[in-house]
């Protein structure tokens, strides 16, 4: 039995070690490859039915498309297929995120390959969850905490980059993308997917309550 996956990863290097990696097992075929969450819609979108991958490895920090917001509309679309996230993140939010997006699996990159291939088999045959083990015991940990228990806010040293914060202090001080890039020394691309990430570390949506957020806990 042939197993039909597909890759998403915006980092070359690391597509074609992994593709490489895997095309080494019979059970494994590749469908295609996509370069982020749009690129993979989009190639999805031009195969039938029954040629769509069962199982896809899915990155999370793209450009142009993140791999959450990737599987949140693909589960929308195509139920049929599974979802492993393959990635070097194992940030709480992100966790989260992408299982509330429809995950099935969530997987660190550093795991070897026979541990992938086993995870994409248990997906489909046994419809289970697989975890790497640092993130059963994370999910486990964070699953354990008492209900209605509200945490003191986080200081934003602790789930901010540095570039973040720095972000975040621009949009306080009134700041479009333009000017904080030019403060910045970097592009407004940068600054909107910079923007992107505080609004998912910070479980918000708009500038407005990541300002409200930041001078009420006083944070720039």
């Amino acid at each position: 039995m042939t197993y039909r996956i597909a890759i998403v990863e915006d980092m070359p290097r690391a597509l074609l070690a992994l593709t490489q990696e895997l095309s080494r097992f019979s059970e494994i075929g590749i469908v295609f490859s996509a370069q982020n969450g749009q690129h993979y819609l989009a190639q999805l979108k031009e195969l039938p039915l029954e040629r769509h991958p069962q199982v896809v490895l899915m990155d999370i920090d793209m450009p142009v498309m993140n791999g959450i917001d990737a599987v949140r509309q693909s589960s929308q679309l195509y139920e049929q297929i599974h979802y492993i996230m393959l990635t070097i993140s194992d940030e709480d939010d992100k966790l989260f995120n992408a299982i509330q997006a429809g995950a099935h699996g969530y997987l660190l990159k550093e795991e070897p390959a026979p541990v992938i291939v086993n995870a994409i088999k248990e997906v489909i045959e046994k419809q289970g969850a697989p975890l790497s083990p640092r993130i059963a015991r994370k999910t486990l940990k964070l699953l354990s905490r008492p209900a209605g228990r509200e945490e003191k806010p986080a200081d934003p040293a602790s789930v901010l980059s540095e570039r973040e914060t720095e972000i975040l202090k621009g949009m306080v001080d009134g700041l479009d993308y333009r000017q904080i890039a030019q403060q910045l020394f970097i592009s407004p691309h940068t600054v909107r997917n910079h923007i992107s990430r505080i609004y998912e570390k910070l479980h918000i949506s708009s500038k407005a309550q990541a300002v409200k957020l930041a001078i009420h806990n006083k944070w720039v």
